[in-house]
C-alpha cells in the first residue's frame, strides 16, 4: 500500500492543520490589499477559517481511505479513490466553509457568492496536486527512517554475529574435553548447546526477560558441565518484570564474564538481582582492580545505546563485582 497511501500520523496532522491556517491567513493578505472593500478583519477571519475547514476535511477523508477503503480494493483502482477522496478535501472543505458564513454580512463572500461552486471545484484540484506533493514528502520521510533503521538493524547484528562464535567455541571446547572423560556429560552439553542455539537463532534483537533469562540458566547448565557445578545461579523472582524487552545476550554476557574473570576453582556464585529500571548482576568471584570494558563488555554497551534501551556500569561493592544494565 506504499505507492498511494498517505500515511501520517497525528502529530503531523497537527502541523498541516496549523500550516494551512497560516496558508489562509497569507491568502487573505492577498484579498485584503486586491480590493478596498476587503479590508477588513472579516476577510483574515473566513480565509483562515476556510484553510482550517479544508486540513480538517482532508484528514478526515484520507483517514478514511487509510483504514477503510484502500485495504479492500485492487491496487488499480488506489490512484483512483486517493484522487477522489483528495479533490473532495477541498471541495467540501470550502463548500462547508461557505456554507457556515452565507449568513453572515462578510464582504468576501458577496465576491465569491456568485462563482462559490467553480471556485470550490478549483480548490478540488488544487488539494489534490497538494496531495501529491505531501504524499511525496511523507513518503521519502518514511524512506529515510526506513534505511536508519536497516542500517541500526545491520549494526546490531554485526555485534550479535560477535557473540555468537565466541560463545560456540568455548562450549564445544568444552564438550571435546568430556567426550573422552564422561559421554554422558558430553551428551548432555551437546542437547543444552542445541537448546541455547534455538534460542539464540531468534531474529529479534531485543527480547523478553524472560526469554534471556531462559537463555542464561541454559548457558550456565552448558559451563557447569566444564565448572563441575560450581557456579551457582541465583536469580531473584522476576514475575512482575517478565516482559520487558532487553538487548539479547545482554545478562548472558554479564554471567559469561564473571565466569571467565572470577572464577577462582571454588564455587562461585552469581546472584541477579531486579528494580524497576536496573538489572543487576553480581559475583563474588575475582575482584579486579580496575574494571575495563574488553570486547563483550564494550559490545553490550554498543548495543544499549544503539537501540536506545540504556546503558552499563560497573563497581566494587562489598568484595563483589556488580554490573548494572539501567534501563530507560
Amino acid at each position: 500500500m506504499q505507492k498511494v497511501e498517505l500515511k501520517i500520523a497525528p502529530k503531523d496532522w497537527l502541523y498541516i492543520i496549523i500550516i494551512g491556517a497560516f496558508f489562509g491567513f497569507f491568502i487573505s493578505l492577498f484579498f485584503y490589499f486586491l480590493n478596498s472593500d476587503l479590508q477588513n478583519f472579516s476577510t483574515i477571519i473566513y480565509s483562515t477559517t476556510t484553510a482550517i475547514f479544508i486540513s480538517l476535511f482532508a484528514s478526515f477523508f484520507i483517514s478514511v481511505s487509510n483504514n477503510f477503503i484502500l485495504p479492500k480494493v485492487n491496487e488499480k483502482f488506489w490512484y483512483l479513490i486517493s484522487f477522489i477522496f483528495s479533490f473532495c478535501s477541498g471541495f467540501f472543505g470550502f463548500s462547508f466553509s461557505f456554507w457556515i458564513f452565507s449568513a453572515s454580512d462578510f464582504k468576501i463572500l458577496e465576491l465569491i457568492t456568485p462563482f462559490w461552486f467553480y471556485i470550490s471545484i478549483t480548490i478540488g484540484f488544487l488539494t489534490f496536486l497538494v496531495g501529491l506533493i505531501l504524499h511525496q514528502f511523507i513518503s521519502m520521510k518514511y524512506k529515510n527512517e526506513s534505511i536508519k533503521n536497516q542500517i541500526l538493524e545491520t549494526k546490531l547484528k554485526a555485534l550479535e554475529n560477535e557473540l555468537n562464535p565466541h560463545f560456540l567455541f568455548n562450549a564445544l571446547n568444552s564438550v571435546s574435553e568430556l567426550i573422552y572423560q564422561d559421554q554422558k556429560k558430553a551428551e548432555s552439553a551437546v542437547i543444552e548447546i542445541s537448546k541455547f542455539l534455538r534460542n539464540a537463532i531468534n531474529k529479534e534483537s531485543l527480547i523478553s526477560l524472560e526469554t534471556e533469562l531462559s537463555m542464561v540458566k541454559t548457558y550456565v547448565n552448558i559451563e557447569n558441565v566444564r565448572f563441575d557445578g560450581k557456579i551457582v545461579l541465583n536469580i531473584e523472582d522476576f514475575n512482575e518484570y517478565k516482559n520487558i524487552k532487553i538487548p539479547k545476550f545482554s545478562i548472558q554476557l554479564l554471567v559469561e564474564n564473571a565466569i571467565k574473570h572470577g572464577y577462582l576453582g571454588k564455587v562461585l556464585n552469581i546472584d541477579i538481582k531486579f528494580l524497576k529500571d536496573k538489572i543487576i548482576v553480581q559475583n563474588d568471584g575475582k575482584i579486579a582492580k580496575i574494571v575495563k570494558f574488553g570486547t563483550g563488555l564494550s559490545n553490550l554497551q554498543k548495543r544499549l545505546e544503539l537501540q536506545k534501551v540504556g546503558n552499563l556500569s560497573s563497581l566494587i561493592l562489598d568484595d563483589k563485582m556488580i554490573f548494572t544494565i539501567e534501563l530507560k
